[in-house]
């Protein structure tokens, strides 16, 4: 999976993060020829400003299925500290799209499943909505284990991806993958996991989810360096670079 521009990078970070729909588009389908099979992209107001926006969400899902009817298509609901739980839904429920990223910690802050979580869910399940859930520690697994059966949904291939270390700076360690792997052993979770993290050390972490069994998602979102440290001249240099590395 490639993210190719997130919520935060900005065009003075790089000439290339994707702003427009146009740009995620022309993005995306050089990624999938580079190798990506799935997108995970954040809609940006004419500021470049993250937005949760179902009209924007809905112009780029059609364009990029146009242009890359085969790649799997995933827009987010991620918070970045001024969208409510209230307005995530919202998003969700007025898009259905092919695939969703939900933060499990954002979406359910008080880490007690509500009736209103569990309908949620159960909606975008009916609506074939592929949810990957956000986890940013071993104890988001284990609230994700807890909204799972009071929904009574199946534990079995549950997309997950794991955060490992984080944008503002804390460093992404390899050894922070298998406590998450055996949190969702624990609870009995059967997971279709895959792994993000950032800046150096990024690398190492995805060597080690690929050595795990996992799988990655790389892009400007998370960062802009190369395997060899130089900084990347665009999205689907990352991705090929990770090909070429991983084969």
């Amino acid at each position: 999976m490639v993210a190719p521009n997130g919520a935060r990078p900005m065009k003075k970070d790089h000439p290339k993060v994707p702003i427009t729909i146009s740009e995620i588009v022309e993005t995306g389908k050089e990624c999938f020829k580079a190798g990506a099979n799935a997108i995970h992209f954040h809609m940006r107001d004419k500021k470049g400003q993250h937005v949760l926006d179902s009209g924007l969400c809905n112009e780029a899902l059609k364009e990029l299925h146009k242009q890359v009817p085969e790649m799997h298509l995933q827009i987010t609901t991620e918070a970045v500290g001024k969208y409510s739980p209230e307005q995530m839904r919202k998003l969700a429920y007025d898009v259905l799209p092919p695939g969703i990223s939900i933060s499990i910690r954002e979406m359910i802050p008080s880490r007690q499943p509500t009736q209103e979580d569990v309908k949620f869910y159960n909606k975008l399940t009916d609506a074939e909505t592929k949810i990957q859930h956000i986890c940013y520690s071993p104890k988001d697994v284990d609230l994700l284990s807890r909204l799972l059966e009071k929904s009574k949904l199946s534990k079995t291939g549950v997309w997950c991806m794991f955060v490992i270390g984080h944008y503002s700076g804390k460093v992404s360690n390899p050894k922070d993958i298998p406590p998450f792997i055996e949190s969702a052993r624990a609870n009995n979770i059967d997971a279709d996991w895959a792994v993000c993290a950032f800046a150096k050390e990024e690398i190492s972490c995805l060597q080690t989810a690929i050595n795990l069994g996992g799988k990655i998602r790389v892009g400007f979102e998370n960062s802009m360096l190369m395997p060899d440290g130089s900084i990347a001249p665009n999205n689907e240099a990352k991705v090929k670079s990770v090909n070429t590395l991983f084969d």
